[in-house]
């Protein structure tokens, strides 16, 4: 589809914002935009909202959302989802956007791989790291256990219960599950190719007392060859820096090797880069195209911390933005959900 038939489309829906991105930072967008009488038409290319959360660690604990001491992945995803209910958004799920331009009245023509176009008065660019893919374990057969005995996401911890699991990596994520498999695994291996660790230190550490208690074991080794003989994995030959090769019982191998993140389509759009993130401003995060903004882990600006909680707050003072954006002539006025008569009306809370 040409961008030209994309602007003539008759079939076009008509959006005051879309919101490329499901995750959690794009699903708060649709509650700020919300709040201030703003709707939203969210795309996503996975197949459910929640992003990096759902598709890669539902069920990874988060300990820095505020008023939650701890809350899993999904269900802060669930959470999300409940709470932007009141503003009736419309998903687009399963779908990339292949096709963007700016058009001479100054709204956005927009349009997906499976043929849905919009006229959007705003974009949220709240994609996360991108198109986003798993780096494999890179040996020979592992591609026919994939999601079997072979995981690069844990969307089932109970079906790790009672498991002989080996875990590959040094990042917070091969730590994390470390540490939450420890009482649930039958047992429990950690391979990380160095001995420095790039996960919390907190985590390292934990983790160091486990293997003094007996509770599991660390080797400094790469992934060498899987051990299947049969139809099914029984485990993994993993290589020492001394080159020897240590055989070690599984049912399961956890492979957290990092991403491969690609901003895909988005970085032909003729926005600003830098170091593959968008550069925005700190006022509105606005991307350097007046009426794009992006929010989450894609972005970039001086202090930048890649937090879910420094999303939702860019995402708040985004929605301001957006609004001045669509209506510059209208005064804008800070209104408290706790006693403003138009929050509880568009947040459905009765009198």
């Amino acid at each position: 589809m040409s961008l030209d038939s994309l602007t003539a489309a008759p079939g076009r829906i008509k959006a005051d914002v879309v919101i490329v991105g499901a995750g959690p930072c794009g699903l708060f967008q649709v509650f700020e935009l919300g709040l201030l009488g703003i709707g939203a038409h969210v795309i996503d290319s996975l197949a459910a909202p929640g992003g990096q959360c759902t598709e890669l660690y539902p069920d990874k604990p988060i300990y820095d959302i505020p008023a939650l001491p701890v809350c899993g992945a999904q269900e802060l995803i669930d959470r999300l989802m409940q709470q932007i209910k009141p503003f009736n958004p419309q998903f687009h799920l399963g779908q990339e956007v292949v096709q963007f331009s700016r058009r001479e009245d100054g709204r956005f023509s927009v349009g997906t791989a499976a043929g849905t176009c919009f006229d959007a008065g705003a974009v949220v660019i709240a994609a996360g790291v991108g198109s986003f893919q798993a780096r494999r374990i890179g040996v020979e057969g592992a591609e026919r256990f994939e999601d079997n005995g072979i995981l690069y996401r844990v969307k089932d911890v109970g079906a790790l219960e009672g498991k002989r699991v080996v875990v590959f990596g040094g990042g917070d994520s091969a730590l994390d599950w470390t540490l939450e498999l420890a009482p649930r695994a039958r047992s429990l291996t950690l391979v990380h190719r160095r001995p420095e660790f790039r996960a919390a230190p907190a985590s390292v550490a934990k983790m160091k007392d486990l293997c003094a208690a007996g509770r599991m074991r660390l080797f400094e080794a790469l992934p060498h060859s899987l051990i299947a003989p049969a139809a099914s994995l029984e485990g993994v030959n993993i290589k020492a820096a001394d080159g020897t090769v240590h055989a070690l019982e599984a049912d399961h191998l956890l492979v957290f090797f990092g991403l491969h993140p690609k901003l895909g389509p988005i970085a032909e759009w003729g926005l600003e880069l830098e170091k593959k993130a968008l550069k925005v401003d700190t006022e509105k995060f606005q991307t350097s195209l007046p009426g794009v903004f992006a929010v989450g882990d894609i972005n970039t600006y001086p202090g930048k911390k890649k937090l879910i909680l420094s999303g939702f707050h860019e995402a708040a003072l985004a929605a301001f933005g957006i609004q001045h954006h669509l209506y510059p002539q209208k005064r804008q006025f800070l209104q408290y959900t706790t006693t403003s008569p138009i929050m509880h009306q568009r947040l459905g809370v009765p009198d």
